[in-house]
């Protein structure tokens, strides 16, 4: 039985291309790095995927994920949601990955993961809810997408999403399946 509401719809979250800190394992939550190459030819692929129908799109307004949108959509205009971006890790921003701490832990200046789960909760729901009449698509971070999951699918956090990679959040009367398309 899942803790939280379910969103009104079917929704689709994309992390952003790699970026230069994935690159160099560094982390990078709040702070905005650019795509690397490498993640920048990720997103200019998915300019080719086929879609089930019409897309309504959404980003984080990190650049990582604007430049993300901008170049897997070339031809479609995309809303920012300030709900959609990456975690806050505080003290711990631009350190080695492996110096992440526990997620359960609150970053010295940075957000606890249940203020994070509300967050992301709050922002999904609400994109859902709009009356656009399409998929929504939202290009965000690993940390949404795995806040989606403890929200709605498995309740754990799961492995780290590839980058670039549309993950489908299918909507049922009572669940959701996480599903790559």
């Amino acid at each position: 039985m899942t803790r939280w509401p379910l969103p009104a719809t079917s929704f689709c979250l994309i992390r952003h291309g790699e970026t230069t800190a994935n690159a160099d394992n560094i982390i990078a939550g709040i702070t905005d790095v650019p795509l690397s190459a490498h993640g920048r030819n990720q997103a200019q692929a998915l300019s080719i995927q086929a879609w089930p129908g019409q897309i309504a799109l959404f980003s984080s307004p990190l650049s990582r994920a604007q430049d993300t949108c901008t170049l897997a959509f070339p031809h479609h205009e995309y809303a920012l949601h300030d709900g959609l971006r990456e975690r806050d890790w505080g003290v711990f921003e631009e350190c080695p990955l492996a110096q992440q701490p526990n997620r359960d832990d609150t970053p010295r200046g940075g957000e606890s993961w249940p203020a994070m789960l509300g967050r992301v909760h709050d922002a999904i729901s609400e994109i859902c809810a709009l009356p656009h009449g399409a998929l929504p698509v939202l290009v965000c971070h690993s940390g949404i997408i795995r806040a989606a999951r403890v929200l709605w699918t498995t309740g754990t956090v799961g492995d780290r999403p590839p980058n670039a990679r549309p993950i489908l959040f299918e909507r049922s009367d009572h669940t959701i399946e996480e599903k790559q398309l």
